[in-house]
């Protein structure tokens, strides 16, 4: 087992899994299953064979986790590293794929809007009739 600090590589300090899961708050099952779906790809190892994370391999994981939190789902995700893999001949493919999930977004995010403004409007007519009940100002209607 290692200290837990970075350790150097050749091309910068790499992190193990543990201070991955601290920085993206997902679990070491969470990364081992992200790498076996093909959502990253193989992560350097040590000798040891212990993982070792790169700063590419960080920020890949944390758009990861902006697409996940936007709803794409895990195929769409596979489906968008599978070509991300394949090079810049695939952009075109990736850039419709986040056009397509970013106008989805667009439109739940107006569906979100509209429910909070019922919800404020209901939470509104409820305060009403409780200050209302509380100075004796109830309407009957």
């Amino acid at each position: 087992m290692t200290s837990g600090q970075p350790v150097p590589a050749g091309r910068g300090t790499t992190l193990t899994i543990a201070q991955v899961a601290e920085r993206t708050g997902l679990s070491h099952d969470t990364l081992r299953y992200y790498e076996r779906a093909g959502l990253i790809q193989r992560v350097g190892r040590t000798t040891g064979n212990q993982r070792r994370y790169e700063a590419a391999d960080l920020a890949w994981l944390e758009f990861l986790l902006r697409l996940r939190e936007t709803g794409m789902s895990i195929a769409d995700m596979q489906r968008f590293a599978t070509l991300r893999a394949q090079g810049d001949a695939t952009v075109p493919e990736r850039l419709a794929m986040l056009r397509e999930h970013r106008a989805g977004l667009a439109d739940r995010i107006r569906a979100l809007r509209r429910n909070a403004h019922t919800l404020d409007d209901k939470i509104d007519h409820y305060e009403r009739l409780l200050h209302e009940r509380r100075t004796g100002t109830e309407e009957r209607t």
